[in-house]
């Protein structure tokens, strides 16, 4: 831990001025953003550019309606507590720590400083830099939140998780199979492997097999698409048995979803994400363990975040992407 330095009135942050395309993105400086009691203000090392965070900046989410702009983006980060609450408090300045803030409650993340709940942050994992640790809070909270809390994966349990290589696919796999539980997993040719290597016992290409011609009886179906591409909602209730346990993580993904799982007879449930920094305290000592492991498709400079963007909405990235804004 080191001492911090004085905290600036401005910043450098990419903001974008109404929704729009990844090129609406763009470099500003801005006020650093307030802490208040049970706050702390993070010296931004790097943030992750998630796919909420495209859907925000192109207006398809509802979030989309509810910021102050101009804006700023993103959700997770890593980096040093510049402003503690206290003297004392355990995250005291100069503590390198990760984890999010909750837009639009808060300014997001895509600049050098982000204040966030207490609560909502955690040490970093000493075995990850920076890069590695800004990819984990958002998609590893979402993953254990569907497979650990929804799903309560378990030794003896059949659990299938759609787009396994992806963000938050990556560590819904890793969780599933830490955890006992049988992993099938879908994924393009080029990350079969990838996917194998994280613990998954069968990895199906989606693009030459149809998953529900190949599988029956499975009893947790993690869906990280939806019905949004070839109907993967829809065919996910055929291969779960009777009473089986159908997820759905992408907000508005499937909006029939309630009555298709009726008329099939499971049982259907959306999940959407409580940033926790007990959690991630958790996920920690998995990583510090060496029990489950992140993949970094690319980084970008913060400037350079309208390609970030535009590499997350391809949909086909494996891992992460990463903005950095310091060597870390």
């Amino acid at each position: 831990m080191t001492e911090s330095a004085p905290v600036p009135e401005s910043m450098t942050a990419i903001v974008i001025d109404e929704p729009g395309p990844a090129t609406a993105l763009h470099v500003a400086t801005v006020p650093v953003p307030p802490t208040y009691i049970g706050e702390v203000l993070v010296n931004v090392a790097a943030a992750s550019v998630n796919p909420i965070d495209t859907k925000i900046r192109s207006g398809v989410s509802p979030t989309s309606k509810a910021l102050d702009y101009p804006a700023v983006l993103g959700h997770d980060f890593s980096g040093t507590i510049a402003r503690a609450p206290y003297e004392a408090h355990p995250l005291s300045d100069g503590t390198e720590v990760y984890g999010m803030t909750r837009l639009p409650r808060y300014s997001g993340s895509h600049a050098e400083y982000v204040s966030a709940p207490t609560l909502c942050v955690a040490p970093k994992p000493q075995t990850l830099s920076h890069v590695e640790a800004a990819s984990v809070p958002l998609a590893a909270l979402t993953a254990w939140g569907a497979v650990v809390d929804v799903a309560r994966a378990h030794h003896g349990q059949r659990i299938l998780i759609h787009a396994g290589a992806g963000g938050v696919g990556q560590f819904a796999v890793q969780f599933a199979r830490f955890f006992g539980a049988e992993v099938i997993s879908t994924a393009s040719e080029d990350n079969l492997e990838f996917v194998r290597s994280l613990g998954a016992s069968t990895v199906i290409d989606y693009r030459a097999t149809r998953f529900d011609d190949e599988l029956s009886d499975v009893d947790v179906v993690i869906d990280l698409i939806g019905n949004v591409s070839d109907d993967t909602g829809s065919r996910s209730l055929r291969v779960l048995r009777n009473g089986g346990l159908y997820v759905n993580v992408p907000t508005g993904s499937f909006p029939t979803m309630a009555d298709e799982a009726d008329s099939a007879g499971v049982r259907a449930t959306r999940f959407t994400l409580t940033p926790s920094g007990e959690v991630l305290a958790k996920i920690t000592r998995l990583i510090d363990q060496g029990e489950v492991r992140v993949h970094i498709d690319k980084t970008f400079d913060l400037a350079d975040a309208a390609d970030a963007h535009a590499a997350v909405e391809t949909g086909h990235t494996r891992g992460k992407v990463v903005l950095t804004l310091a060597t870390s």
